[in-house]
């Protein structure tokens, strides 16, 4: 996850830019800069690799200025080369930017037309280039910031700085959190508390949409329809050492809002941008055509993520997948072929089980991915290949966002496998990996339905019992929320295939029965609409999750109807988890269960 930090000091700033950035240097990133505002013209100094690269870089070749702005990349667009790492500047203005800016190619080929010259092969370059158009027709910086938000596409968070205004700072935020610290005479900007906490424990949090105009004594913030909009200033908690809950009341409602960039940056680990193009990190040590069966083997939450990927295996790649708990594959001695692939999820990389499992395949002759949220974990030490998730620190014992990453990686890899076989063409990768790219905005888009959520939250939580329904990959996304519910605010929830509803589970229903169904509008639609005809006959209370085309074709009675993005139908799950989560979360809240730490439960199993 790329870092931001902004400062506008009463002295040289370089020094503590850099120092702010090593606290962010969790985030992971694989370049570092910094720009300053020297008298009244921008300066910038970069570096490939590390900060300590950085730190030599401005050793040999001072920055003095009092204004500046700096950058760790995580590399999404191009390479990680010293020529792509940010801060990217042009004649007047300087840029630092988190995310993905989906539409970047037609604004570049649009300012190309029109004479400007790029030097990188990001997106983000872009946003400088479009600033600088509007300064040149006139534009003030704040003027050219509003103009330049609309045109955006994607989930970012932006800071600027513009040459001859040594007291001025803009940043913005949709999708990826962006913090203003307020000090004595002294303004600054961060992707999070963290960064700001050598210099003030005063924050103010933009919410999504924000823009704010920052001087040292000034800041005013902007909503996304250009209004002023007064936001609480809190104290932070945070340190260098301590992950902050930001202006969240939970850990895990900041991890649930911290998916679009979260997401985002795991995608741009997997996928050439510019050419939608899935781009595995390295090569793998086997060849797909050479695998006849994939064996995913998983616990909780992950599991769920490795049931929606033999969707995915299955029909991109037209491969066999089988899909264990854990616990079972251990002891249920599963033959499986030499040469084959086992792929196990973990959040931790320490899960017992899920060790255990992988050490039996190694012990079989099969090839060996993991994937995983940490690294240099255990499982991903013994694994032949590790594909990592760039969720960052996940403090919440529920999962949120390391479930959303583990489907991205998933969703990239069976892709890739769909590729390497022969049975998606160089369209099909290209109309796949375009959908891919636009799932973090959907993400950030998903949240308009939050105050829908947190309102029927209060009926949930008067519930005994909650059954989920879905088909396709819904099916799996409602065990997965039937499991977020029942784990966070203890109330008894069941998810079961939609088809399956006739063969048991119909008993159930009544007018005190709550019936979660998933159903984005897509080839199974109708078939799921004739299973909420069952449910409503019974006098089952519906509550559908899905899109504008699916709520106008729903015409079922007893219905509350959540309406997510359109979106195609491939990749579904890794937006509607967004309400699957927050009605979880906002049920146990109004419960005053302790929604972090539930009960019984910790982060990584260790033991069986």
């Amino acid at each position: 996850m790329c870092g931001i930090i902004g400062i506008l000091g009463r002295g040289p700033v370089a020094g503590q830019l850099v120092e702010s950035l090593k606290r962010l240097e969790y985030r992971g990133y694989d370049s570092a800069g910094v720009a300053t505002l020297e008298g009244d013209h921008l300066e910038r100094r970069r570096a490939e690799g590390k900060l300590k690269n950085l730190e030599a870089r401005l050793r040999g070749d001072l920055l003095s200025g009092h204004t500046g702005i700096g950058h760790t990349r995580w590399a999404t667009h191009g390479k990680p080369t010293e020529r792509n790492a940010h801060p990217h500047v042009t004649d007047n203005v300087a840029v630092v930017h988190n995310g993905i800016i989906e539409n970047f190619r037609e604004l570049r080929a649009e300012l190309e037309q029109n004479g400007a010259n790029f030097a990188s092969e990001t997106d983000t370059e872009v946003v400088a280039h479009l600033v600088e158009s509007y300064l040149k027709h006139g534009y003030s910086p704040q003027d050219a910031v509003k103009a330049l938000l609309p045109r955006l596409r994607g989930a970012f968070a932006l800071a600027f700085l513009f040459k001859g205004h040594n007291d001025l700072m803009i940043g913005a935020r949709r999708g990826s959190p962006l913090a203003i610290g307020h000090g004595d005479g002294e303004m600054y900007l961060g992707s999070d508390a963290i960064a700001l906490a050598p210099f003030t424990d005063t924050i103010t949090y933009l919410e999504d949409g924000d823009w704010a105009v920052l001087t040292r004594t000034i800041c005013v913030i902007y909503d996304s329809k250009g209004a002023v909009a007064h936001r609480k200033t809190l104290k932070s908690g945070a340190s260098s050492l301590l992950v902050d809950k930001a202006n969240y009341r939970h850990f895990m409602a900041k991890e649930i809002h911290e998916q679009p960039e979260v997401v985002g940056q795991t995608l741009a680990r997997y996928v050439d941008m510019a050419a939608k193009r899935i781009a595995l990190p390295f090569e793998l040590p086997f060849d797909f055509n050479d695998i006849k069966r994939i064996s995913i083997t998983a616990c909780g939450t992950a599991s769920y993520a490795g049931h929606v990927a033999k969707y995915w295996f299955e029909r991109l790649a037209r491969m066999p997948v089988e899909i264990d708990v854990a616990s079972e594959l251990r002891y249920r001695e599963a033959p499986l072929r030499k040469g084959d692939l086992a792929i196990v999820i973990s959040q931790s990389g320490e899960t017992a089980d899920t060790l255990a499992a992988l050490r039996y395949a190694k012990a079989q002759g099969l090839h060996t991915v993991s994937v995983v949220n940490v690294p240099t974990s255990t499982i991903a030490r013994e694994s032949e290949t590790v594909l990592p998730t760039l969720a960052g620190p996940e403090i919440g014992v529920a999962s949120t966002k390391t479930f959303t990453c583990q489907l991205m990686v998933m969703a990239a890899l069976a892709v890739a496998a769909g590729k390497g076989r022969g049975e998606l063409s160089d369209l099909d990768e290209l109309k796949l990996v375009g959908e891919l790219i636009e799932v973090p905005r959907l993400i950030a888009a998903a949240f308009a339905i939050e105050p829908q959520i947190e309102k029927l939250a209060r009926d949930i939580a008067k519930s005994r019992a909650v059954l989920y329904l879905g088909r396709g990959t819904s099916f799996p996304l409602a065990l997965e929320g039937a499991l977020k519910l029942k784990e966070v605010s203890y109330i008894h929830a069941e998810g079961y295939a939609a088809g399956e509803l006739k063969h048991g589970p119909i008993a159930l229903i009544d007018e005190s029965m709550p019936v979660v169904v998933i159903a984005p509008y897509d080839r199974v639609f109708e078939k799921t609409v004739s299973n909420m005809q069952e449910v409503a006959a019974r006098g089952g209370n519906i509550i559908l999750m899905t899109d504008a085309t699916g709520a106008s074709e729903a015409t079922v009675d007893s219905l509350v109807t959540i309406v997510l993005p359109d979106m195609a139908a491939t990749f579904t799950p890794m937006v509607y988890a967004i309400p699957v989560q927050l009605l979880a979360y906002y049920t146990a809240v109004v419960m005053g269960a302790d929604v972090d730490q539930p009960r019984n439960l910790a982060k990584s199993v260790t033991v069986e």
